[in-house]
Formats: structure tokens, sequence, C-alpha cells
């Protein structure tokens, strides 16, 4: 009864908004330690720059506390100063645990979720919430998705693009089919490698090179692994929406087509011209790539019926919005297809 109160009382605040920013994400104080050793832990000195940690990673320098990715009075005002109605809060990349012992991970997205729903219940006419999974264990993935969707009132499923095997395994098919029998969506964003699983590439960690090329590769391995792997074929009806405007995808959609048609790995259902164009039009983008010439790329191959608006709130490259009123409610319109508002 919880969950369908809130979910009506979203309902309610999501319809009457004219922009939906989809991609916005908090730290939560109450979620401190709750993967054990693991953290996360935020430690702060007097006269220092805050430091950030996770695992045996470290974050130096983002102002985290008394900022609008903690302080949600903060978060509001800036909110109205961006022109943007309402927000869903999503997991902090850093914080995705994908890659930790299966009982710590389990024990911090359930904090987690408990604590973004209370902070959604201060503010319910201004922002709702994802949901944070441990997806090392699937099985209780598939259970927390449906306590925090059932029992708490979160929108979707929130994962990261690396969870420790690929996207399109049959062990996943579990978590998709938990979705479909739920009727939410899945959003899918990376974390920077080496937090807590393998390290990327060494020339990542250079120039920032992670969060730029780093997560632009992730989004299109992630779009091509659901593509190649029928993920979409083998759950109809399933939406995932990818952040960034899918990472290299629009530029490289020729090149992925060209690989649909010829290459001997491919599956038959893509062998014919257009198949690969078809099943992306399928997938779900936010609209966060930083630059007009980028979006209108991402639109022209894509369409704009999959598009929904992402900022990046509060972030270092938290993206302005340039769309006209009219393109943003017709974002908004396609949000509220996606997270099934009526």
């Amino acid at each position: 009864m919880v969950a369908k109160n809130m979910h009506k009382q979203l309902n309610d605040s999501i319809k009457l908004a004219k922009s939906i920013d989809v991609h916005a994400h908090a730290v939560l104080d109450q979620s401190m330690g709750a993967a054990g050793e693991h953290g996360p832990e935020l430690i702060e000195t007097e006269g220092q720059p805050s430091l950030f940690r996770v695992g045996g990673y470290e974050l130096h320098g983002v102002k985290y506390r008394d900022s609008a990715f903690m302080d949600v009075n903060k978060r509001i005002a800036r909110m109205s100063t961006a022109g943007i109605d309402f927000q869903i809060l999503s997991p902090n990349p850093l914080t995705y645990f994908h890659h930790i012992d299966a009982p710590s991970a389990i024990s911090f997205c359930k904090r987690h979720n408990d604590c973004l729903i209370d902070l959604v219940k201060q503010h319910p006419d201004k922002l709702a919430g994802f949901a944070a999974l441990p997806m090392q264990d699937i099985p209780a993935a598939c259970e927390e998705l449906r306590r925090a969707v059932t029992e708490l009132g979160l929108l979707a499923a929130y994962i990261g693009t690396d969870i420790g095997q690929p996207l399109d395994g049959a062990a996943l098919d579990p978590l998709y089919e938990t979705c479909l029998e739920l009727n939410i969506p899945l959003f899918i964003h990376p974390a920077p490698a080496g937090i807590d699983g393998p390290p990327g590439d060494p020339h990542l960690s250079r120039f920032d090179l992670a969060l730029t090329t780093g997560f632009a590769a992730s989004e299109t391995i992630a779009v091509s692994s659901i593509i190649f792997g029928e993920v979409l074929e083998r759950h109809p009806g399933l939406d995932i929406c990818v952040s960034h405007g899918g990472g290299a995808v629009p530029y490289l959609v020729g090149r992925l087509a060209q690989a649909s048609r010829v290459r001997a790995w491919s599956p038959e259902s893509l062998h014919k011209d257009g198949a690969f164009e078809e099943m992306l039009a399928k997938l779900w983008f936010d609209s966060n790539v930083h630059d007009p010439r980028s979006f209108k790329l991402l639109a022209d191959v894509v369409g704009t019926d999959r598009l929904v608006l992402g900022t990046n709130f509060a972030g270092w490259d938290q993206a302005e919005i340039h769309h006209s009123p009219d393109f943003l409610m017709l974002m908004a319109d396609n949000a509220r297809q996606l997270l099934r508002i009526t």
C-alpha cells in the first residue's frame, strides 16, 4: 500500500512536468559505510579538499556535502534555475559495487534504496528514484528490484555497463524478465574502470579519459552487446535506456550495421539491410551529449521518440539545456512513456 500511494503521488507530479531529467545521481549520507570495508566513506578535513573513498579508490576534490549532490534543498533550487521540473535520482556510479562480495553489495543496495525513497518522500512533487541492484548475485538483484518497486515505490532498475559478465548473457535473463514482470524499464550507465572491479586500459588514467572516452566505449559495448546478443529478441517489450546518447553508437552505426550484415558471428536476425538500425530504434537514450551537433546526429540516427532528457545534474559535466520548450516537452512525454506514467 505504501508503494502504491507513492506511485500515485509520483504519477500525479510527473504528469504535470514540462521537463523530466532522468540522469541525476545522488550521494546519500545515510548510505556511508553500508558496504562494510568497501565504504563508501566521505572524509572531510578543514581546509582540505574532500576525499571520497570506495574500497581502495579515492576521489579527491569533489564537493559532495553541502552541494546539490547531498543537499536536497540546494538540488531543488538549482533545478528551478536550470529549468528542470522533475528529476529521477539514480545511484552514484562510484558506488555500484558490482564487483565486491555479494553480501556487502546486497547490504549497500538495500540501504541505498531505503534512503533514496526516504529522500523522495520529502519532495514527491519534484523527485523520484531508481533502484541500485547487486548484480554479482542475479537472484538477489531480482529480489531487491521487486522490493524496491513494489514495497518502496522506486520507478526502475539502474545498473552499470560492467557487471562482471556480458549484458547479453543468459544469466541476466531473470533480471530482464523481472523488469517485464514489474512493467518497468532498465537504465544502464558506466562507472570508471577499476573502482571495485578490474582495472581498465592504463591510458584511461590520463586526462580524465576514463570519464570521457572510457564511458563512451562502455556505452557503445553495452548497446552492441544488447543488439548483437539478441536481448530484445529474447525479451520483447523490454525497455532499456543507455546514458550519454549511447556513447559512440551514433557515429559508429554504419560500421556496426555492416558488421551485422557480413560477419560470421552475427545472428541471422541481423543479416538483412536495416535490421541493426531497426533493433537500435527499440532502445532509449538520454540527451547528455554536450553539443547540439552531437545531439542532432543522435536524433538523426535513432529518431526522436526514444530520447529523454539527461543532464548529469550537479556533476562536472552537467549539460546545459539547449532544447526548445517544445522539444523538452517531447522528451518529457517520452519519459512518461518510458516510466509508465499514465
